[in-house]
């Protein structure tokens, strides 16, 4: 009989390991704590839940590098990717899903697989010696457990960041009277219309006075041992970004650009944009707007938007510690464990920062495990497409000791021949990385 190979964590990287490693036909214990253990931020027990945003950002596989890591997966046979389509809601030129929907869609795909069995309870510690392979995706939760042992066995200092999420209100409530539906510059997007955010704009004295409520409200304080833990950059609280200055926001996820609102004619002074969370379109979130204010505060501050002075709150935004490893120093090309080779470690702990990048370092590791027990050297995607790139930047592009968690980017490929400016040269990196991923499609 085979022995499984073990993936701990049923988050995006573990749901999307666990499909590739059962796909190519070996057989996956997949553990998963909850709800035996819930976390902070979880509020249900499917697989692959998405806790903060319900957006897998930009689909455009022509002239933006996530939107090529959504076309390389697609291409691989990505879970993740395959439900995330299904599940589609309009978000302009984003892919956004129906989180529900979505999350409950990978469950039944995982527990209907005949070579995947599901194992709900936490993985307190290392691995049993007995268990030959391992893939490490507890993502940015990690049991205190399993964090410590990890810690123990490298000798790394544990890293970590905090993480903010956005609140989510109720459609109806939502003042249509004064915010409107548009994209920016009408931007249709893969399952849109050109319409697919709700806009609520500010002048420049309502904007200001939101900014002085914004920065004075009571916000959530850290235990001393957390004051020094960095934030994620691409992840700020939006009170974070008040507070680096007056125009921050307004150059940021309040920015106006590819706007007007009809009820004045005019491009606003700012605009708070609302994204649809669900297929029913009964649930909207604030785009951009992840926060520490406490819970009362919230209510308050964000009533101060012109458009949701009646709102009513599906969610309440939080915050969260996530936990990576120093993954530059740790671990090799094959997200193996230097000090423990048998344990591969996938997704947001391995210092990845997004959805996609999470499911994408999953869907590698799945692989690499899957030619390791079919005897073959794993085919490792080079670093000209972006999941190569990605790859290379975890595990040996980015320097240890400076290292934070890092989105797919452009800039983590490498130059390509000739002169290329602006969205040419974007387009020419995006060509040559679908033609470069070409020969992983087949097979695993």
């Amino acid at each position: 009989m085979t022995h499984p190979i073990h993936v701990i964590g049923g988050g995006l990287a573990g749901s999307e390991a666990a499909w590739q490693l059962a796909s190519s036909g070996v057989p996956v214990v997949l553990h998963e704590m909850r709800p035996d253990h819930p976390t902070e931020v979880h509020q249900t027990s499917d697989l692959a839940e998405l806790v903060c945003s319900n957006s897998f950002r930009s689909d455009d596989a022509e002239f933006n590098a996530v939107g090529v890591l959504h076309a390389e997966m697609r291409r691989l046979s990505s879970l993740i990717l395959t439900c995330a389509d299904q599940h589609a809601v309009p978000a302009g030129g984003a892919l956004a899903v129906d989180r529900e929907g979505f999350a409950a869609a990978v469950t039944a795909a995982l527990a209907g697989h005949p070579l995947v069995t599901l194992v709900r309870g936490e993985v307190a510690g290392l691995p049993p010696d007995e268990w030959a392979d391992v893939i490490v995706a507890t993502g940015p939760l990690t049991s205190p457990a399993l964090a410590t042992a990890i810690q123990e066995l490298t000798g790394e200092a544990q890293l970590s960041f905090f993480d903010a999420i956005a609140p989510i209100v109720h459609f109806e409530s939502i003042d249509l009277g004064k915010a409107w539906f548009q994209s920016r510059y009408d931007k249709a997007g893969p399952s849109g219309t050109g319409r697919d955010y709700i806009n609520c704009a500010f002048d420049r004295e309502g904007y200001h006075a939101f900014l002085d409520a914004l920065l004075a409200a009571p916000k959530i304080e850290f235990h001393e041992w957390e004051k020094k833990t960095p934030y994620f950059e691409g992840c700020l609280p939006i009170e974070e970004m008040a507070r680096r200055g007056a125009d921050t926001l307004r150059y940021g996820p309040m920015k106006p650009v590819g706007l007007t609102d009809p009820h004045t004619g005019r491009r606003p002074y700012a605009v708070m944009q609302l994204r649809q969370d669900n297929a029913l379109a009964s649930l909207y979130n604030l785009v951009g707007f992840q926060t520490k204010l406490r819970h009362a505060e919230q209510a308050r501050v964000f009533r101060m938007i012109p458009g949701l002075e009646n709102a009513e709150f599906a969610r309440l935004g939080g915050m969260h510690r996530n936990t990576f490893i120093n993954s530059p120093r740790l671990l090799d090309e094959e997200l193996r464990l230097k000090a423990q080779p048998r344990l591969r470690f996938a997704g947001q702990i391995t210092g990845c920062e997004g959805y996609v990048e999470s499911a994408a370092v999953g869907l590698l590791a799945g692989r690499f495990a899957s030619a390791r027990r079919r005897g073959e050297a794993p085919r490792i995607p080079p670093p000209t497409t972006a999941m190569g790139a990605l790859l290379n930047h975890i595990t040996s592009g980015a320097d240890a000791q400076t290292f934070q968690p890092m989105n797919i980017n452009f800039g983590l490929f490498p130059p390509i021949a000739g002169v290329f400016r602006g969205r040419e040269r974007k387009q020419a990196l995006a060509q040559r990385a679908l033609e470069d991923i070409s020969p992983l499609i087949s097979p695993r």
